[in-house]
């Protein structure tokens, strides 16, 4: 009784309030147990205290379909917190949201972890990749500095061959001019005995003759 008081002086106009826990109690259409019974709210239901007269209180009940029905119930019934039996099933709502939020978070975390797993392996295969190709690198630009050597001696040597041929190439020209010119004058010399011949035979043969005529 003593609680039902504390709760009757506590309860205020348009404030929510619920049927107390483990009860069935009456709405009236007066403040008085003389006036007729209109409905039965089951505990915990839900009702809006529209005024309060002394041990009553004049609510609208919630939550109902069949539209607004108000009336009078007495102010110990009711009680400001929500019904034991609304907060654990509430709270069994919320174990049960929680416990598929849990088993998300599971899954999420067992794929990230799947994921995370997936990419060290990636990673440690590039790096094996990039360690490699490193590798490859400085060996190609140790023979790429071996072959820029090579060239330039190969460009030097074929400079070099170059101007040795066209030297030869001038010296052939020469030596076959020389030999044009050796043949030509061996052949103006022959060419000349032989017409020094001719004219010595001639000479002779004419003396031959005028000392033949002598004799005869």
């Amino acid at each position: 009784m003593t609680f039902g008081l504390c709760l009757m002086g506590q309860l205020s106009w348009a404030d929510r309030a619920y049927v107390t826990d483990s009860f069935k109690i009456t709405l009236r259409t007066g403040p008085s147990s003389e006036n007729k019974v209109i409905a039965m709210p089951n505990s915990g239901e839900a009702v809006e205290v529209m005024d309060s007269r002394e041990n009553w209180a004049h609510v609208r009940l919630l939550d109902r379909g069949q539209g607004t029905v108000e009336g009078w119930v007495l102010s110990r019934y009711l009680i400001n917190r929500l019904p034991w039996e609304l907060q654990v099933t509430n709270l069994k709502a919320e174990n049960e949201r929680m416990k598929d939020q849990l088993a998300s978070i599971q899954s999420a975390e067992g794929e990230a972890t799947e994921r995370g797993q997936k990419l060290a392996g990636e990673l440690k295969k590039t790096s094996e990749a990039l360690k490699d190709l490193q590798s490859k690198y400085e060996s190609l630009k140790q023979g790429a500095s071996e072959y820029l050597n090579l060239k330039e001696e190969y460009d030097v040597t074929r400079t070099k061959l170059e101007t040795i041929q066209k030297t030869a190439k001038t010296l052939t020209s020469e030596n076959a001019r020389l030999k044009s010119s050796q043949r030509n004058k061996w052949f103006a010399t022959g060419a000349a005995v032989l017409l020094i011949g001719l004219f010595i035979g001639l000479i002779l043969g004419k003396r031959e003759k005028k000392r033949k005529s002598l004799y005869y």
